[in-house]
């Protein structure tokens, strides 16, 4: 009777699972197709020629071996969770890192770009030849930008609204002036180069400006890093020494409210002390 009871159990769960097998299997496919395109997009907004599919493995392996690492080395359920957390994040952060790279780039080179311009403009170019002349004289990523809005512009596309797609990917407040500049000038019959001129000097003028802030904001937001990190770093050393130092607050209804209270505290603190050590332009 046991043995049949085991049986009918048996065959239960594995009935069980390949019904409700083919439903996650179908569920993981579509996550993992939408995960890839979206990826193969960004790595086609940054001009990156690898295999989507590789870098979409990542989200899988990476959370699996920092996981199991984890718990190899702690067997703690919680350090896995975050080791899984931190594998899952890790694709993620890189892609951010080469586009935020490539903007930075981009943005270093605006000045260049923009002169040149100027010049080819005066000795007689077009602007659309202008363009193709950056193309072939600038280094990446400014040449690629450019001369997608050159093919764009072979194809059928207008060189405003080619213009505008470039500034929707680059998000660069700067490059937003100089083509809101362009389309005007183009607009109203205004002579370029005078108005690349003036747009040199007020990004220069712009990024003077930035670099004065940020120097003068520099010792505030090294004290409000310090600040921050510090009760942290003396709670963690105190527990090192003294393992129960914090136990009658926590045996105690009152201990535990002002530890929450002290928490809730230092993460708006630290908010406030960010907030309060940017300042935009």
């Amino acid at each position: 009777m046991v043995i049949l009871l085991s049986v009918l159990i048996l065959c239960s769960v594995i009935l069980i699972n390949l019904s409700i097998l083919p439903f996650f299997m179908k569920r993981f496919e579509s996550w993992r197709s939408e995960k890839e395109a979206k990826v193969a997009q960004q790595m086609d907004q940054m001009f990156f020629n690898r295999n989507p599919a590789g870098i979409t493995r990542l989200y899988f392996i990476l959370p699996f071996v920092l996981g199991f690492g984890a718990y190899i080395i702690t067997q703690s359920l919680i350090a896995v969770i975050i080791a899984a957390g931190v594998g899952t994040a890790i694709p993620n952060f890189i892609l951010k890192i080469r586009y935020a790279q490539r903007i930075q780039k981009f943005n270093y080179q605006l000045l260049d770009a923009i002169n040149m311009l100027s010049s080819c403009l005066k000795g007689g170019l077009s602007l659309l030849q202008g363009l193709e002349v950056l193309v072939e004289e600038m280094p990446i990523p400014m040449n690629q930008e450019l001369g997608l809005v050159v093919r764009e512009n072979k194809m059928g596309i207008p060189l405003e609204e080619s213009l505008r797609r470039m500034d929707k990917r680059m998000k660069i407040e700067e490059f937003s002036l100089v083509v809101n500049s362009i389309l005007v000038a183009r607009e109203t019959g205004g002579e370029l180069p005078k108005v690349f001129s003036r747009l040199t000097v007020t990004i220069r003028d712009n990024r003077k400006l930035k670099e004065s802030i940020k120097t003068l904001t520099l010792q505030g937001r090294l004290q409000g890093i310090i600040m921050s990190f510090l009760p942290i770093l003396f709670v963690l050393w105190v527990i090192s020494v003294n393992k129960h130092h914090f136990d009658i607050m926590l045996s105690n209804d009152l201990g535990r409210m002002l530890l929450v209270a002290a928490v809730i505290l230092q993460v708006v603190g630290m908010f406030l002390i960010r907030k309060f050590s940017i300042i935009k332009i």
